[in-house]
């Protein structure tokens, strides 16, 4: 009998070089970091039962989940909203997960830590990187820290929301995407990055 193991593998493996792209001879503008083996479960509450989710949510994070396009940050997790009466909760090592949040939480749970794809994207060219692949406004006025949009880039859809600052001031902007569409998407990111010089890499570790 053939033994078999899963070992999961990023959609990006084979398309991610890490180190500089793009333009030479000038300040990287653009930093692209692929974050991989998160936890990613999106949780909608059933019909009627939206209250009641946001308070076992509540219970359960000890911050009230984002009733509107914005991320909440939690010590261990991040909750970005998704739609109406719908959420993601991103996180690692294991501490939410489809078997510790269904007995705490009172909605329709699904696990999209292997359907989807989380990019970081800073650097001091980054809004007018992402500028050219989404109509968002990415002004600080209008797209703080912890606003959130679920948008479309280059036709592909997208959940968008700005993290917090780096310690260098930047603003730092993360992009879950469907695994499936990732490559392509993955590709037009360091087309319409190229000129500002890119830093490209991947992490373990959430923003």
């Amino acid at each position: 009998m053939v033994e078999f193991s899963w070992a999961p593998r990023s959609p990006l493996e084979k398309a991610l070089v890490a180190g500089v792209h793009g333009a030479r001879g000038i300040e990287v503008g653009v930093s692209l970091t692929e974050i991989r083996n998160f936890d990613l479960i999106q949780v909608m509450a059933r019909r009627g039962q939206a209250a009641e989710l946001g308070q076992a949510a509540k219970a359960r994070f000890g911050v009230a989940v984002p009733d509107a396009p914005k991320a909440v940050r939690t010590s261990d997790a991040t909750l970005i909203w998704s739609g109406p009466d719908q959420f993601f909760v991103l996180s690692k090592g294991g501490k939410h997960t489809m078997q510790t949040l269904e007995p705490a939480l009172s909605g329709s749970l699904s696990d999209q830590s292997h359907a989807r794809v989380l990019v970081s994207i800073s650097g001091a060219k980054a809004r007018t990187m992402l500028a050219k692949l989404s109509s968002i406004d990415l002004h600080p006025d209008a797209f703080p820290v912890g606003a959130a949009a679920a948008t479309s880039m280059d036709h592909t859809s997208v959940t968008l929301w700005r993290d917090s600052d780096r310690t260098d001031g930047q603003a730092v902007f993360n992009v879950l995407m469907f695994a499936t569409f990732a490559e392509s998407l993955w590709h037009t990111m360091l087309d319409a990055a190229a000129e500002y010089g890119v830093d490209i890499s991947h992490s373990k570790d959430l923003a």
